[in-house]
């Protein structure tokens, strides 16, 4: 008698809901439900297109649109490597790994949005306007906390062959 091999797991299949109504943009969907809360979508758009229509005002570089901004801030907010925790031998060791695709954008969705939250604004919207602008000149806290990670990646660089 043979016996069956179980198949791998692959991974499951992602939907985020379609693209938004202004852009036909999955990317800008995906940012949108990152910053709900209580499943406010639309108060959510709200913001996120305000916060686009501020950023088209305040932009410096003319001949990019608000929201190549936008994806530029996303882009130099996402980190390459981060450090994960692995116990060997007792001791517990941050190693450095590289990050899926998939949670690049996510991570730096997050930053950006946790970051534009703690700003010191009157609306969302211009917190979150402020942060983007500042994040396409590759400054600002979503900037300096990707910075931060590399950093302790390339600090704990010697325990790489720890790897998972």
């Amino acid at each position: 008698m043979m016996k069956q091999q179980m198949k791998k797991a692959s991974m499951p299949n992602q939907h985020f809901g379609g693209q938004d109504p202004k852009f036909n943009d999955q990317l800008v969907t995906r940012f949108v439900n990152m910053m709900m809360w209580d499943g406010k979508k639309s108060t959510a758009f709200k913001i996120f297109y305000d916060a686009i229509e501020i950023v088209d005002e305040k932009k410096i570089d003319e001949e990019k649109t608000a929201l190549e901004i936008w994806k530029d801030a996303l882009s130099n907010v996402m980190p390459h490597v981060e450090v994960r925790s692995r116990r060997v031998g007792g001791a517990t060791f941050q190693i450095p790994m590289q990050i899926r695709p998939d949670r690049k954008i996510s991570t730096a969705m997050k930053w950006l949005i946790s970051f534009s939250r703690k700003r010191n604004e009157k609306s969302m919207a211009l917190k979150l306007a402020s942060e983007i602008l500042a994040a396409a000149k590759e400054e600002g806290a979503a900037v300096k906390k990707r910075t931060d990670t590399h950093k302790m990646a390339e600090a704990n660089k010697a325990f790489s062959h720890f790897r998972f």
